[in-house]
């Protein structure tokens, strides 16, 4: 793409604003187009990083028409995926920490239906839990906000493959070097529990279940109080699944904590619930 015409694309971005909304069409076809894999990479995140910021305030720009929904297969599908794509560099990793803040803004904006979300979630969520993995602290962050995000709109319709393939990658965020991503990795793992409440796929995901509590358990050892607080909380919620089964592990763990303030918490938690029921 000429100067020119990049120049172009850039000040319809910048200075439409609501009018973007009925311009829509012709908008996402230049998306499309210039968002390609192929494209110039520093106009690729120039654009990317535009998008994001109209995303957060969709109803003011690109959906000020109430048109953007019809179009949201073509974002995720034909322009957010395939940035979404490892490639080597710093450009590249930059792009797709951008490409996944646009992919988190359309679901906190609750852009995404649960019906959408259902259509999208097997061609993304590789590129998800990848991100999970990044260097970029965002990406992580992201990575771990989108997995809940879609948890808590559609998680109860997953299988148990699915639910298997979806928690590890948070789990290991609990070891991350960022606090923000360490409690934001914990809310995604209770959100993964919910998912599991009154569930017909519960008994084939027990030996998932009592995997993570095993390492939860270790995890509410950790150093840092706040990461300790965080997973209490995650176990308080996965206890109502098989609570005779954390009990039992509680009581292996305990011994091997510093203090026994937290597992003694998680106890009295389950006692109570049980003597409420």
């Amino acid at each position: 793409m000429k100067r020119e015409q990049k120049l172009i694309v850039f000040l319809c971005v910048h200075f439409l604003g609501p009018v973007i909304g009925e311009a829509l069409h012709d908008f996402i076809l230049i998306l499309k187009t210039c968002l390609q894999p192929n494209k110039d990479p520093q106009m690729r995140l120039k654009l990317f990083t535009v998008l994001s910021e109209l995303l957060q305030k969709a109803n003011e720009t690109i959906n000020s028409q109430g048109l953007f929904p019809s179009y949201l297969e073509i974002v995720i599908k034909d322009i957010l995926a395939p940035n979404l794509q490892w490639h080597a560099g710093r450009t590249a990793a930059a792009i797709r920490t951008t490409a996944v803040s646009c992919l988190w803004a359309l679901i906190h904006c609750q852009m995404l239906a649960p019906e959408e979300i259902l259509k999208v979630k097997d061609a993304l969520m590789p590129q998800i839990i990848a991100a999970m993995d990044e260097d970029s602290k965002i990406s992580r962050l992201m990575g771990c906000r989108i997995v809940g995000g879609i948890l808590k709109v559609c998680g109860r319709q997953f299988d148990e493959i699915q639910l298997g393939k979806t928690y590890p990658e948070v789990l290991k965020r609990l070891d991350d070097a960022s606090a923000d991503v360490r409690l934001t990795a914990a809310h995604t793992l209770t959100d993964w529990f919910k998912c599991l409440k009154d569930s017909d796929v519960k008994s084939a995901m027990k030996s998932h279940i009592e995997f993570l509590y095993q390492e939860l358990l270790i995890h509410l050892d950790d150093q840092d109080p706040d990461t300790q607080s965080a997973v209490l909380e995650v176990l308080k919620e996965g206890s109502v699944l098989y609570p005779e089964l954390l009990v039992r592990e509680v009581e292996v763990a305990i011994h091997k904590h510093r203090t026994p303030a937290y597992c003694n918490q998680l106890l009295h938690h389950i006692q109570t619930t049980r003597e409420a029921a």
